[in-house]
């Protein structure tokens, strides 16, 4: 009774190496299940240690400095003010109604393109540790997306005061920034497992990656909006940053996106992970 109810290391062994057998199976068939698990481990084993590293990489950026990672905000909200006095005049609009529109914005803008320039770089600039340290290389890239939620987190100041200086109650459109946020965070998570590697190993890849991301930001409407750009639709509908930036801004503007929109978005995200599970499983 007791050899049944506690089995010996011997049948243990023997168990584990027959999970082994049938995972060697599975992986070649569906490539995708070894980039889930990596995945998996970093969530689940590894969480602790990439929360505790993000808010470190924060607090050691503005040690010492008496506003700390409110800089960022001071930096963004700076920036932000200076586009909407000089670019408002020259799109016909008033601060009333550019502003909250350029802020919102901005602040989805900055988001997913530093997430998408990060993970560029995740494993260039994790080397000497990848090297020392034996974890699932998810660790690294839940780290990067989780440090710019910390940054997201410190520029919604500027939601609070732009919404308080122009009458934007929140409402319960006002929550659905919340899926919108987290499909970012799942795209993120894809870039960086399919460019993370390809770019440690190709060293062009970034800067041809900054210098798209730049011409993007000029053909994503932030500065602009869509009714701006009559016959040329196309800009802003044939292009990806728009539906993501969508999903965060008009929630914050007080407006539910529309099907299509959460169609394009979630359809992006659903094929982007899918490539890049399996191409993790290919490195």
């Amino acid at each position: 009774m007791d050899a049944q109810s506690n089995p010996s290391p011997a049948v243990l062994s023997e168990a584990k190496r027959e999970r082994s057998r049938v995972v060697q199976k599975i992986d070649p068939a569906f490539p995708g299940v070894r980039g889930m698990r990596d995945l998996w481990r970093g969530w689940r084993d590894y969480r602790e240690l990439w929360l505790t590293v993000g808010l470190y990489d924060i607090r050691k950026r503005y040690r010492r400095s008496v506003l700390g990672p409110f800089w960022i905000t001071v930096s963004v909200g700076t920036f932000i003010l200076g586009l909407s006095f000089i670019y408002a005049p020259l799109v016909g609009g008033d601060m009333k109604s550019f502003l909250p529109f350029i802020a919102f914005g901005f602040i989805a803008w900055q988001f997913i393109s530093q997430l998408l320039l990060d993970g560029c770089n995740v494993f260039i600039a994790n080397g000497p540790i990848i090297q020392q340290l034996r974890a699932p290389l998810s660790v690294y890239i839940y780290q990067t997306v989780w440090r710019h939620l910390i940054i997201l987190a410190h520029n919604f100041l500027i939601y609070v005061v732009v919404a308080v200086a122009y009458g934007l109650w929140p409402s319960w459109q006002t929550l659905l920034v919340i899926p919108g946020i987290l499909l970012v965070c799942i795209n993120g998570l894809s870039f960086g497992m399919l460019f993370g590697t390809l770019c440690a190993r190709y060293r062009d890849i970034p800067p041809i990656v900054t210098t798209i991301t730049q011409m993007m930001f000029l053909l994503t409407p932030i500065l602009w909006r869509p009714d701006q750009v009559p016959g040329r639709e196309f800009v802003y509908e044939l292009n990806p940053f728009y539906y993501l930036v969508q999903v965060i801004r008009e929630p914050l503007e007080g407006v539910s996106p529309s099907l299509f929109v959460w169609a394009v978005a979630v359809g992006l995200t659903a094929v982007g992970f899918l490539v890049s599970t399996m191409r993790a499983a290919a490195r």
